[in-house]
This record gives structure tokens, C-alpha cells and sequence, in this order.
């Protein structure tokens, strides 16, 4: 039964005929392409720095926003634990005066390294800070006194 539609199918296929079409080898194609000149008729956009297209204002505010408010919510994680840790139950108008202080300059930092985050100067002057900052942190932890490592923590705990 098997062999019957086996040879079935192969007297179909050897009986049919190509339609006229051939193929064509792919270095045969690019060289009829390249003859042709349509290549060079085509204009491709090329993505640039310079060729972005900038978003429109509104657009840009909510894009600072969606990292404004998760970078905002650790602010206040991190002001609760610190007040917990010293065996504080902090207040509202604690938390009301780090969050009010704290946000505006979140806010503006995130808003304009996001809107500036495609230029290399940019880029190199945020790697350079980073570096510093983190090697900062990381000599007072270990060079410093625990009095001098309890003085960066804000005054209010």
C-alpha cells in the first residue's frame, strides 16, 4: 500500500514540467542587481545621533516619569529603614520633608539624563561621576571612621 502511493507521487512529479521558471544562482542575481543600478537609486536611512528624531515634550515627561516614581519609591524605602534601623518610628512630617527635598532633585536629574542619554559627552560625563561617586563611597566605608561613615547619614535620624 505504501509502495503503491510512493509510486504514485514520484510518476506525478517526473511527469510535471517546470512553468518556465528557473532559478537563478544568487551570485547571478547580485550581479544583475549591481548591473541594473537600482542599488544606487534607493536612499537608506542611517540611524545617527544627530538624525534622531526627538519626542515630543509630553511624551518626554511621561518617560521621566515611569523612572520618577520607582527611583522616588526606594527614596522613601530607604528614608522608613533608616529610621527603623536607629530605633526611630519616623513621621509623617519627616518622610514629608525627605520626599520634598529629595523628589524635585530626582525628578530633574532623571528628566534631563534621559532627554540627553544619546549624546557620548553626556555618557562620558555620567561614567566619569559614577566612578567617582562609587570609588568615594567605597574609601569612606573602608578608610573612615564609623563616625565619619554615621555623618553622611541624613541629619534627621
Amino acid at each position: 500500500m505504501a509502495r503503491s502511493r510512493k509510486s504514485k507521487h514520484s510518476q506525478v512529479d517526473s511527469s510535471e514540467e517546470p512553468t518556465g521558471t528557473t532559478e537563478i544562482p544568487e551570485d547571478e542575481q547580485w550581479r544583475l542587481i549591481n548591473d541594473s543600478g537600482i542599488l544606487n537609486k534607493l536612499t537608506i536611512p542611517r540611524a545617527n545621533d544627530s538624525d534622531e528624531e526627538a519626542l515630543p515634550l509630553a511624551e518626554e515627561i511621561f518617560n521621566a516619569i515611569v523612572m520618577i516614581i520607582p527611583i522616588s519609591s526606594l527614596l522613601l524605602l530607604m528614608e522608613i529603614l533608616i529610621h527603623f534601623q536607629y530605633g526611630k518610628h519616623p513621621t509623617w512630617d519627616a518622610l514629608v520633608d525627605r520626599m520634598g527635598s529629595g523628589v524635585p532633585i530626582i525628578s530633574i536629574f532623571v528628566f534631563y539624563t534621559t532627554h540627553y542619554k544619546a549624546y557620548r559627552k553626556m555618557q562620558l560625563f555620567l561614567f566619569v561621576l559614577g566612578i567617582l561617586s562609587g570609588s568615594r563611597m567605597l574609601y569612606l566605608l573602608n578608610r573612615g571612621s564609623w563616625l565619619v561613615n554615621m555623618r553622611q547619614v541624613p541629619s534627621n535620624c
